[in-house]
């Protein structure tokens, strides 16, 4: 998961042992990822998914995710993830004759199920990142490609998906705003996800919502905040980061700029 400005490496190792990691990412590629130890737990706005040690996944591009990385007792939360960029999909698809029949339409995670090839091909790749072989263009280009083979042998049913290149199409503003809201993304993430040029994007939202884009977040974000805190005896430092504000005292700022209280007194 990572932002498409940023270009990042196609396989990396994620190693660490903190308490607990949460955050949340736009999904700006295809992902195969693979749960060597500790818990994974996912968040979609429509569903949430929790992963195990030993468990694979597959994340689909263009999707807003959140998650929580949550090493064992006494032990290191690791994972490791192949991105599939689009420019490796395309020279596959040219090389092998693979194309998508159909749009389809589905879940931002896919749960794989465990097999031989899978394994196989994690342990053949771990040593990659500990050798910094990685860095090899060469050799992960040739990962990269056997990871489709293997993707494409044990779920054929993947085809449609990894091989359709058409870019979001325009839909619901106002129904995608109020599922994804608490999402804490740039405004054009919100253009792009709804299939609109950022221009467009602000024209429509505000002929929707009467109100800009950033101002009408703000305030749905504390209302639904005031509503937790006040009738669910939420806590702030519980929240805030669910409702897309990056630092509580941001957003305990900005509360009490609203409703003139701070979140502790309601």
């Amino acid at each position: 998961m990572s932002d498409q400005n940023n270009k990042q490496p196609s396989i990396v190792y994620s190693c660490y042992a903190n308490r607990s990691r949460e955050g949340e990412q736009f999904v700006a590629e295809h992902v195969f990822s693979y749960q060597e130890s500790g818990k994974l737990i996912l968040d979609d706005g429509n569903q949430q998914y929790t992963f195990q040690a030993g468990d694979f996944r597959f994340a689909r591009k263009n999707h807003l995710v959140k998650f929580n990385k949550l090493p064992p007792e006494g032990g290191e939360f690791k994972s490791l993830a192949v991105y599939l960029d689009q420019e490796t999909l395309r020279n596959f698809s040219i090389e092998y004759g693979y194309k998508s029949e159909k749009h389809e339409d589905g879940k931002a995670i896919l749960e794989l199920k465990p097999h031989p090839l899978y394994k196989g091909y994690i342990n053949s790749v771990i040593p990659y990142q500990q050798m910094n072989v990685s860095d090899n263009n060469n050799l992960t280009a040739l990962k990269l490609k056997e990871l489709l083979l293997l993707l494409l042998q044990v779920n054929p049913e993947l085809k449609n998906i990894l091989f359709d290149f058409s870019e979001p199409g325009k839909i619901d503003l106002e129904a995608f705003m109020n599922k994804n809201y608490h999402f804490n993304v740039e405004l054009k993430r919100f253009a792009y996800l709804t299939g609109r040029s950022l221009a467009t994007f602000k024209r429509d939202f505000e002929k929707i919502f009467n109100a800009s884009p950033s101002r009408w977040l703000l305030q749905k974000r504390l209302q639904e905040a005031h509503h937790l805190i006040r009738n669910k005896g939420a806590a702030a430092s519980d929240i805030y980061l669910d409702l897309g504000f990056e630092d509580l005292s941001h957003f305990s700022f900005a509360f009490k700029k609203m409703y003139g209280i701070s979140p502790s007194k309601v």
